[in-house]
């Protein structure tokens, strides 16, 4: 095999894996958007009101739960929202952490990430919410994870800049070639 035939299936295995990684891409990030982020994995609380939910050791996303008539265009506005997380007898209190989302919205239903807690211990947590809610339908606190798959998006970011540099070294390989072939064509027969 030449020179130039494996600088072409160098550059055609490039392109097709920055092809791949992009639909990847956009795979992974609907799959964590819409199927596998368990923003209520825990329950839910409403606002203003109060209840008691199991909440796992680690970090637990706190999200403004609503339903909202039409699609919001820029994002669900959160309105000043407060939550106070009474902790198990001997438990530390939670470090809760402002952490605002991006929203996101399935059949009317919209939910965007506003806190961060960091729970030392797992237990049944009382929970108090308030908030000017007013102008929101059924509003509430949902209290879940993330998604476990994130790497996924930055795997395929990865896997991108690898077929990118890829095709950067074989077009220039490609270019080495095409001008030797060129020199090789003009010189003087003897």
């Amino acid at each position: 095999m030449n020179s130039r035939r494996l600088a072409k299936i160098s550059l055609a295995a490039a392109v097709t894996l920055m092809v791949v990684s992009v639909g990847g891409f956009i795979v992974a990030l609907v799959l964590n958007a819409f199927f596998l982020d368990k923003y209520n994995a825990y329950g839910e609380v409403p606002v203003p009101g109060s209840g008691s939910l199991y909440l796992p050791a680690g970090d637990v996303t706190i999200s403004l739960h609503t339903v909202v008539i039409s699609s919001p265009d820029r994002g669900l506005p959160v309105p000043p929202l407060g939550v106070t997380l009474a902790p198990p007898d001997g438990v530390a209190q939670p470090v809760v952490t402002e952490s605002i989302g991006s929203t996101t919205t399935v059949n009317n239903d919209a939910h965007v990430r506003v806190w961060v807690a960091r729970i030392a211990a797992g237990g049944t947590y009382n929970i108090t919410t308030d908030g000017q809610v007013n102008g929101y339908i059924n509003p509430r606190l949902a209290f879940g994870h993330k998604s476990s798959v994130d790497f996924l998006v930055w795997l395929f970011v990865g896997l991108f800049v690898v077929g990118l540099a890829d095709s950067i070294m074989s077009g220039l390989w490609l270019g080495r070639t095409r001008r030797r072939a060129v020199v090789a064509a003009n010189l003087p027969r003897q």
